[in-house]
């Protein structure tokens, strides 16, 4: 159950509670074409150059995708080689991989590893489990400019834990490496959450201990990506790129409002969907729809 994020299929989710079309944020809806970026606050379309612009005072960008699309995969390539570009001092966030796996992202950087030594070393197949097809144009602007990687995720077996028995579940070691404050009452991101579920409200302590789960790992990615930036993003230049799934970035309600309501400080949300049509303004910064197959 808890193998995946349970936000991978966000936009999948159609009808009444479709969580493209939620009342979070500005009022009001705005069009994506098929292929497209669009400026979400003034609903006209954008440019590549647009949204570089708009990271230029942000240390944190988030590019939320759907896990098996490949044209998300080469939208965040893209953007990332914008910002190296731009003269940005580019660091790469993963949901992917988890926190014990840190140590073996630095030689797929570095070029010391072939692209299977890479996978079995960092156990993508067990990490992660999408084709790494997908994801190799990120890792290729990855490797030719030499871009430093963070494994995001908190470790798998902790959120099943919390899934099954709550937050309390989480050893006095474990707790100890995560923010002392983990909120669990933010009312927009439980209305973000259902919907994804279906519409279906939360009911019973089961229920409660999915939604912590769920929690725990936007907290856990915004407090890695933190700490990761307190020691090596120093720089006014140093941007993190990071890459999660949609319902981690949906509304500024994950990663995002993990880290605003830490830090106090702007971050740049970008959410991809798989088709075009009418989604709320608050969706994100800007929103991108893939082409028509």
């Amino acid at each position: 159950m808890f193998g995946l994020p349970l936000f991978a299929a966000a936009a999948m989710v159609q009808g009444p509670s479709d969580p493209l079309r939620l009342p979070i944020g500005p009022p009001g809806f705005v069009r994506v074409e098929p292929g497209s970026l669009v400026d979400a606050s003034s609903g006209k379309p954008a440019s590549m150059d647009d949204l570089v612009r708009a990271a230029q005072d942000r240390r944190f960008v988030l590019l939320g995708e759907s896990h098996d699309d490949a044209a998300h995969h080469r939208f965040q390539a893209e953007a990332i080689q914008a910002l190296v570009k731009a003269g940005r001092n580019v660091i790469v966030g993963l949901e992917m991989f988890t926190r014990p796996v840190q140590d073996r992202l630095h030689a797929w950087t570095l070029g010391w590893r072939t692209e299977d030594e890479f996978l079995r070393e960092s156990e993508w197949k067990t990490q992660w489990g999408f084709d790494f097809a997908l994801y190799r144009p990120i890792f290729e602007v990855v490797r030719s400019n030499r871009l430093p990687m963070v494994a995001l995720n908190v470790p798998r077996d902790w959120v099943r834990a919390v899934g099954r028995g709550g937050l309390a579940a989480l050893t006095a070691e474990q707790r100890a490496e995560l923010p002392s404050d983990i909120d669990l009452g933010w009312k927009d991101h439980r209305r973000l959450f259902e919907a994804m579920m279906g519409g279906h409200p939360l009911t019973g302590s089961q229920g409660e201990n999915v939604y912590a789960a769920q929690v725990l790992w936007d907290v856990g990615m915004a407090d890695t990506a933190l700490k990761f930036m307190e020691r090596w993003g120093r720089s006014s230049n140093a941007v993190m790129v990071i890459l999660a799934g949609s319902g981690h970035v949906m509304y500024n309600q994950g990663i995002n409002g993990r880290i605003r309501a830490r830090t106090g400080e702007p971050v740049l949300s970008v959410v991809m969907i798989g088709r075009g049509g009418e989604v709320s303004r608050g969706l994100g910064d800007f929103v991108y729809a893939s082409p028509r197959p």
